[in-house]
């Protein structure tokens, strides 16, 4: 096994990345309000599923325009 092939590929997926999270602004922004909200006002600990709600409406979102493809 190649060791450059498995990080072309993994660059190839990098470089998309930016093109695929724009196209989830809104749900990427509902999670980052939701973390926000939730580590202020003196609470600076975020505990695991308090925003899952937001962040599976991101991971949503990102697969499917994964899987669309960007061009």
């Amino acid at each position: 096994m190649s060791g450059t092939n498995v990080w072309t590929r993994s660059r190839d997926r990098m470089r998309r990345f930016p093109e695929l999270f724009a196209q989830c602004a809104a749900e990427a922004a509902a999670y980052g309000k939701c973390v926000s909200s939730t580590t202020t006002a003196g609470r600076q600990e975020l505990r695991k599923d308090m925003c899952v709600k937001e962040f599976e409406a991101l991971k949503t979102c990102f697969i499917s325009a994964a899987k669309k493809g960007v061009k």
